[in-house]
């Protein structure tokens, strides 16, 4: 890291526990820019899934087995 960013995460590491969790709450905030490109083919990608889950194409799975499918990594 730079010495700016140094001298900068030291004296974040001095802030108390919930000041320092706003602050890491903002740097990612900071980091999550809105891209029109990727948001339109989510958009599109979750309509299909709507329109084929309306249609009997695809069946939906209860979210207790997708998080207790993931949980046992």
């Amino acid at each position: 890291m730079r010495n700016t960013a140094n001298t900068i995460l030291d004296q974040a590491l001095e802030l108390s526990a919930t000041e320092r969790a706003v602050v890491a709450e903002k740097l990612l905030f900071s980091l999550d820019i809105p891209d029109l490109k990727i948001d339109t083919i989510w958009a599109k990608e979750a309509d299909s899934r709507v329109e084929a889950y309306n249609k009997g194409e695809i069946e939906a799975i209860p979210s207790e087995e997708v998080f207790a499918k993931y949980h046992k990594m």
